[in-house]
């Protein structure tokens, strides 16, 4: 079955269940002709995380890097996330200045008014798209906040991540997203051009001024990376997330009930359906061999965190949602393993914590408004990376009682956390 089969993206688990029990590291041959080795199962996939064998520095197979993403601006792509040490030491050590627990969690009180007020203006339609209205927004309002960007400036930004989200991999938009890297490579740039001439104590400001000496090309390639990677992870991951509470009743009762099991339904969310379906590509610096299947030095690697974090040889009932399951903050996969282990967990975690805790705290009664749609929404195409929704249309409470003949008072303010 094809990766860009709509039943394959509504549901690929029983595909990788298949490939776990079958070839469980199995050879494809994708569109752009590299010979890439997909890995499925959970302990192989944890060591291939942290394997110095599987690069990745694409620099180091540029013919490689061409044949799967282009020739076009590699400059944004000669990140941290494609990168190997001693670089990759370097510019992760400074840009974790912008992610630590106690900065991140400073955030918090903005990060939840930003929520309310999305969410007050998700209040005024009936149905709403969630992913439109609330999931998108909510990450780029954060990032933007995190790194100085003007508000007025931030519904643009997002129309252009909008666009490289969805043309980076359909040959038929290359000009859209041309016009669009380009447009935000420039915007970025001046970014740091403006926070060089004045300091300020935002993220930037910490990154240009890092004892690491980033260069120009490499701060708007790291901002790049953050802004790509850290909008779309978790957008995707707030669809997920409400879709599957939606379908699973029984599961979004208890944090109805049980608020505090929050934090640990979301390790849970991002178990079940993570929003990274699989890792960024690898590549064999040289010929490795897993559970008895010869990966050819030069190929690529791709690690399936959905068939990982699904694995009944680590996970009890996984094809099951519990958001009560206890102890897996520190195994499941969804965040990555090893030197790549997503810098941005902390926030992430966070935003999907307020999240959730907006949403079932203001709109309890919340339902899909069709739940055919619901199943069949899913991203088209080969996307090789992300899961996530195109649209989640819901019904919320107060469109609710105005049906009923009981509208919610006009204006009504979203409550503040206690």
């Amino acid at each position: 079955m094809s990766k860009g089969a709509p039943e394959y993206r509504a549901c690929p688990h029983p595909v990788y269940a298949a490939l776990r029990e079958q070839a469980p590291v199995c050879l494809l041959k994708p569109p752009h002709g590299v010979d890439t080795y997909l890995i499925t199962r959970y302990e192989d996939a944890r060591d291939a995380l942290s394997d110095p064998r599987f690069s990745k520095n694409m620099r180091g197979a540029i013919d490689t890097y061409h044949a799967v993403f282009g020739s076009f601006f590699d400059a944004l792509d000669d990140n941290v996330l494609f990168s190997d040490p001693p670089r990759h030491t370097r510019l992760r050590r400074a840009l974790r200045s912008g992610f630590t627990p106690r900065r991140v969690e400073q955030m918090r009180p903005r990060i939840t008014e930003i929520a309310e007020n999305l969410l007050r203006a998700c209040a005024k339609s009936t149905p709403v798209d969630l992913m439109s209205s609330f999931a998108f927004p909510l990450p780029i309002a954060i990032l933007c906040e995190l790194m100085g960007i003007p508000e007025g400036d931030r519904p643009e930004i997002l129309d252009h991540f909008r666009a490289v989200t969805l043309a980076r991999f359909d040959p038929s938009r290359r000009a859209e997203l041309e016009a669009a890297e380009a447009w935000l490579q420039a915007r970025l740039g001046r970014l740091v051009a403006y926070t060089r001439e004045h300091p300020s104590d935002c993220f930037v400001s910490d990154l240009v001024q890092a004892e690491e000496g980033l260069d120009d090309a490499e701060l708007v390639a790291s901002l790049w990376v953050i802004f790509f990677a850290g909008h779309k992870t978790t957008a995707y991951q707030i669809g997920n997330s409400v879709l599957d509470l939606l379908l699973h009743p029984d599961q979004l009762a208890k944090l109805r009930t049980d608020p505090l099991l929050i934090p640990r339904a979301v390790e849970e969310m991002v178990r079940f359906d993570g929003s990274v379906e699989s890792s960024t590509f690898r590549y064999a610096a040289e010929e490795a061999e897993i559970r008895g299947t010869v990966i050819p030095k030069g190929s690529l690697v791709q690690i399936a965190l959905s068939s990982a974090n699904r694995d009944p040889e680590k996970f009890g009932s996984p094809d099951v949602l519990d958001v009560t399951r206890e102890g897996i903050q520190g195994t499941h996969l969804g965040f990555g393993h090893g030197t790549h282990y997503c810098l941005g967990a902390p926030l992430a975690r966070l935003e999907l914590e307020v999240a959730l805790s907006c949403l079932l705290r203001e709109f309890p009664e919340m339902e899909l408004a069709d739940p055919q749609e619901g199943r069949a929404a899913w991203l088209k195409g080969p996307m090789p990376a992300f899961r996530g929704l195109e649209r989640l249309h819901i019904v919320l409470e107060p469109a609710r009682r105005a049906a009923t003949g009981s509208p919610a008072p006009a204006g009504a303010p979203v409550t503040s956390r206690p």
